[in-house]
């Protein structure tokens, strides 16, 4: 897997309250934001899954009777 490094500029006053939240969960405060990052870039997908089940289930006698 290839990593990509991504800078970010935050305020001083934005550090220090993501090094504190770091320090409070046991992680770097890289770690906490690649999380951050990684948790909505994951979501579409799960969403779009169930909403297709959803309409699936909602839909099935209808393509039954299609079939």
């Amino acid at each position: 897997m290839t990593l990509t490094t991504i800078t970010i500029d935050l305020p001083d006053e934005r550090a220090q309250r993501l090094r504190e939240m770091a320090s409070r969960l046991g992680v770097s405060p890289e770690e906490l934001v690649r999380v951050s990052v990684e948790e909505p870039l994951a979501r579409p997908d799960e969403e779009f899954a169930r909403a297709v089940d959803y309409v699936l289930k909602k839909n099935s006698e209808l393509y039954r009777r299609l079939a």
